[in-house]
């Protein structure tokens, strides 16, 4: 499938695009830090029906240019490359999705001045918090999680995280950390989505966002600056991000919606695929304009 790479100022984003340049762009964040947009596999290609995704990889991640300098690292300047990379796109306006991380990203930008959000039209955050302290609550959730013998690998992974090198140690803490986001930690479907979402690596960023407090998120106060329409999505059973941190943002964000996805963890399009993409589809075809019907795809 196609990618380029974006100018964003100092380093250049790979994109990889997906779907016809004649419909507007939903630019996609993953997650990590330190994954890349193969975190996504194919699970949003049916959405090439309405929008064209650009499956972005953030600021030193997946395929991008690693010459950005560590200090531009950071939560506030990785939402400010999601504008540079729509200008870069040459698009008028746009949607972005964010997961996890992404999740974060796509709402510092939302909440950011409107120069720095120029195009930007609707927002959809996916199982993220509006602060970092909604994630205080992992440790306590990690004492309930079982079978045991998960719980030690799970805890042991995550102390691995502020020492990795490599990007094949990286790619099994990923495996040993997979049942953690789902539902049910024994769900068949982890191994298939773990095969399908391996890409490239950045140890390197998730070494230093993992001793960092993983972005350091904070616009639980800022979330009436957000001036364009928001869809927070959330897991019933994420142990990450809880879904009661989704509807603190739904709450704040003004005329946001909240769709909770009953029977998943972290990863809804992966565990609700048929629902997630209804939902998705549904806010930009109303909210994003020259978003595609199905009898117009």
């Amino acid at each position: 499938m196609p990618g380029q790479f974006l100018n964003v100022g100092d380093t250049h984003l790979f994109a990889e695009v997906r779907g016809s340049s004649a419909l507007p762009p939903l630019i996609v964040l993953h997650g990590g830090p330190g994954l890349d947009h193969h975190e996504f596999a194919d699970f949003l290609d049916p959405l090439t029906d309405t929008v064209r995704l650009v499956l972005l990889d953030m600021r030193a991640q997946g395929e991008s240019d690693r010459d950005a300098p560590e200090s531009t690292w950071t939560l506030a300047q990785m939402a400010d490359d999601v504008q540079a990379a729509a200008r870069a796109l040459g698009a008028p306006h746009y949607a972005v999705l964010g997961h996890s991380y992404g999740a974060f990203v796509a709402l510092q930008q939302a909440v950011n001045a409107e120069e720095t959000r120029q195009g930007l039209v609707a927002s959809i955050v996916c199982c993220g918090v509006p602060s970092s302290h909604f994630l205080d609550g992992v440790p306590a959730a990690l004492e309930q999680f079982g079978p045991p013998q998960l719980r030690e690998q799970i805890r042991a992974s995550w102390a691995g995280e502020a020492d990795v090198t490599t990007e094949a140690d990286f790619a099994r803490l990923m495996e040993e950390q997979m049942p953690w986001h789902f539902a049910d930690p024994l769900d068949p479907r982890i191994a298939d989505y773990t095969r399908r979402s391996a890409g490239r690596y950045a140890p390197d960023v998730l070494r230093r966002f993992a001793s960092a407090g993983y972005g350091g998120i904070e616009v639980e106060k800022e979330l009436g600056n957000v001036g364009t329409p928001m869809l927070v999505l959330a897991g019933r059973h994420d142990r990450t991000c809880p879904p009661e941190a989704s509807e603190v943002t739904a709450a704040g964000v003004p005329g946001a919606q909240l769709h909770v996805f009953e029977n998943s963890g972290h990863m809804p399009f992966v565990e609700q695929p048929d629902e997630f993409l209804m939902v998705v589809r549904g806010f930009l075809q109303r909210m994003l304009p020259g978003a595609a019907w199905p009898e117009d795809a």
